[in-house]
């Protein structure tokens, strides 16, 4: 993270999991535009299980036709990202405490698969940056670069 303690969307080496209030997406999905990161938006309102949260991801990410709808293809998936064109990827995932209530155990190999993701696209260079909500995990927002 920069000096100031603010995340740089368009720093690969920043990129990974964070925790945040739902009331800062549009301003992060706004950051992640400006830093021509392609944003991906998935609300997880009501998701209590790995069924439907792949079914939500895979909407979400607009995945090719094929998607195995496990684990191992949404790892696959994240750390390719090809047809989503951008300078990288920002996921925001809404509501993710209705997972993390229902079903905690999917919520945790979640939070696995997409710290691998951004570790992944740190090696590549690439910036990865997966915003969940958590009401509970205030975080420093990124800070606007005068151009």
């Amino acid at each position: 993270m920069s000096a100031e303690g603010a995340l740089d969307l368009t720093q690969a080496n920043d990129g990974g999991v964070y925790f945040i209030d739902a009331a800062d997406f549009d301003a992060l999905a706004a950051a992640a535009e400006e830093g021509q990161l392609y944003v991906c938006r998935a609300d997880l309102a009501g998701c209590h299980d790995k069924v439907e949260l792949l079914r939500r991801l895979a909407v979400a990410l607009n995945m090719p036709s094929g998607f195995g709808q496990n684990w191992d293809a949404l790892l696959d998936s994240l750390r390719d990202l090809g047809w989503l064109h951008g300078a990288g990827h920002a996921l925001l995932l809404d509501h993710a405490n209705d997972l993390r209530q229902a079903a905690a155990k999917d919520f945790d190999t979640l939070l696995g698969i997409l710290h691998e993701s951004a570790s992944f696209a740190m090696g590549q260079n690439r910036p990865f940056f997966a915003f969940l909500s958590l009401p509970e995990h205030p975080m420093v927002l990124p800070s606007h670069r005068a151009s």
